[in-house]
C-alpha cells in the first residue's frame, strides 16, 4: 500500500510525487507474489463495468456450487473480493494476470454463467459474507497460490488483519499530509463486537526511495 503520513490511501488529489509515484509499481514487481488481491471498490476500474442493482439482487438459494478454474496461460493472478457479484468483467485478465473473483453463495447462477462465459475464474467462500481464510485455502488448492499481496482498500485490509491473515505489512509512506476527514485509511477494521485487538508490528527493513518516499516492511505479531 501507499499512504500519506496520516495513513490515508486515496491518492487521486495528492500533490505530484513525480518519480515517487512509480515506486509503488517497482515494489509490486520486486515482491513477486503469486497473486495480488483487492476489494470490490478498488477493483471497479479494472473490471470495466458494474452490474445493475436489479441484476445483483437476483440472489440464489444459497446452495453450494463448485468453484470454476478457467483455462488460462498466466502464472500470476489478480484476485477480486466481490461478495455479491457486482463486477461485470469485460476481460479475464489484467495486464496478463488472470482474474479470479471471490464470491459468496448468494450470487445467482446467471452471474456464474456470465463469469464462465468471460473466462473469469471464481471461488465461493461463505454464505453472505466472504470467509477469507476459506477463500485463501481455495486459492491455494485450486490455483497453487502461496503468496498473496493485499492491495486494499482499507476495509479488506482491515478484515484480513482482524482475521489474522496478514504476515507482513509493506507500506510506502509518501511525503504528503492528506488531512481529509472520513476518507479510507490503511486499515479500517469492521469490529461490531469490539473484540479486535490492535496488532503490534516489528520493523524488518526501511528504505528511502525516490522523492522522499519511505518503504517500510513490518512483521505482524500475534495479538
Amino acid at each position: 500500500m501507499m499512504t500519506s503520513i496520516d495513513g490515508r490511501i486515496v491518492t487521486t488529489h495528492w500533490p505530484d510525487l513525480g518519480e515517487g509515484r512509480r515506486e509503488y509499481e517497482r515494489v509490486h514487481a520486486a515482491i513477486g507474489a503469486d497473486a495480488w488481491m483487492c476489494g470490490r471498490i478498488t477493483m471497479e476500474p479494472f473490471a470495466g463495468a458494474l452490474r445493475s442493482d436489479e441484476e445483483v439482487v437476483r440472489e440464489s438459494s444459497g446452495v453450494e456450487r463448485p468453484d470454476f478454474i478457467a483455462p488460462h496461460a498466466g502464472s500470476s493472478h489478480a484476485v477480486a473480493v466481490d461478495p455479491s457479484g457486482k463486477l461485470a468483467w469485460t476481460s479475464s485478465d489484467i495486464d496478463g494476470d488472470h482474474v479470479i473473483t471471490v464470491l459468496t453463495r448468494r450470487v445467482s447462477d446467471e452471474y456464474l454463467d456470465f463469469l464462465r462465459a468471460r473466462g473469469v475464474s471464481y471461488v465461493i467462500a461463505g454464505a453472505r459474507e466472504v470467509e477469507l481464510a476459506a477463500a485463501l485455502e481455495r486459492l491455494a488448492s485450486g490455483f497453487g497460490i502461496r503468496t498473496v499481496m493485499l492491495e486494499g482498500g482499507g476495509r479488506i485490509n482491515g478484515s484480513m488483519l482482524r482475521d489474522g491473515l496478514i504476515d507482513e505489512v509493506s507500506v510506502l509512506v509518501a511525503p504528503v499530509v492528506d488531512g481529509a476527514i472520513g476518507t479510507p485509511t490503511l486499515f479500517d477494521v469492521d469490529d461490531p463486537h469490539g473484540t479486535f485487538a490492535p496488532r503490534k508490528l516489528v520493523l524488518e527493513t526501511v528504505e528511502r526511495r525516490a522523492n522522499d518516499v519511505l518503504w517500510l516492511r513490518y512483521r505482524v505479531t500475534t495479538p
